[in-house]
């Protein structure tokens, strides 16, 4: 079989078959939700060769994913029960496909306004995306405390690979889709904060992380 196929049908087995903590009684069936996953392509081509998603996510949940940083591990607990399930499905089709293995996060962020570690893009800040994109889901009273796990964008409806952990805090509107909690291994973000961040026009607090962060890779669990 194919690989992505094959990857692309794990997730289809997973996100159906209710193999994730907290499932609903087999007689009521699990919730569910409808997703929508459009090409991007040819503007905004895959950066690594993807399948988007099923169209369909299991609304109720939880699922560890466990990034491996060249600082450490950081594991994040993926909350299918909340605003954002399609996201949490993404994200889980992204690890299963590799996506995220040997990647870069290009943001490192340390203000007074925003704390946080961007990563997902494959090119560069904001660039090298799965070749889809999906919408926003967010009802606007979401805050973004230290540990939370966020999709990233470059506007409404522009949710693709990005991602962003909070390290400290963000005040930022309501506009990022709220995917979890990090549930060990902040002490990694730690670490990655007081490296250093490269100044740029952005800010001094904002840009490259001094040393380059890395996710070697990304798994379930």
């Amino acid at each position: 079989m194919n690989s992505r196929w094959g990857a692309a049908l794990a997730i289809s087995v997973l996100s159906l078959s209710g193999l994730v903590a907290g499932t609903a009684p087999a007689s009521a069936g699990p919730p569910v939700v409808s997703c929508s996953f459009t090409p991007t392509a040819p503007d905004n081509a895959a950066a690594r060769p993807v399948v988007s998603p099923p169209p369909v996510a299991l609304a109720v949940g939880t699922m560890d994913v466990t990034f491996q940083f060249n600082y450490g591990p950081v594991t994040v607990r993926l909350n299918r029960a909340g605003a954002a399930p399609c996201a949490a499905q993404n994200m889980a089709s992204l690890v299963l496909q590799r996506f995220y293995d040997q990647s870069q996060c290009w943001r490192l962020t340390d203000s007074a306004r925003l704390g946080v570690l961007q990563c997902g893009d494959i090119y560069e800040v904001e660039k090298g995306g799965p070749g889809y994109q999906f919408p926003d889901e967010v009802d606007g009273t979401e805050t973004y405390e230290r540990g939370t796990v966020a999709m990233g964008n470059q506007g409404p409806g522009t949710n693709g690979s990005e991602f962003f952990i909070v390290h400290s805090f963000a005040h930022i509107p309501a506009n990022y889709s709220v995917l979890g909690q990090v549930v060990s291994g902040m002490d990694v973000l730690d670490r990655i904060v007081a490296a250093g961040i490269t100044p740029t026009e952005r800010g001094e607090r904002d840009g490259l992380p001094a040393q380059p962060v890395v996710i070697d890779n990304a798994r379930l669990g």
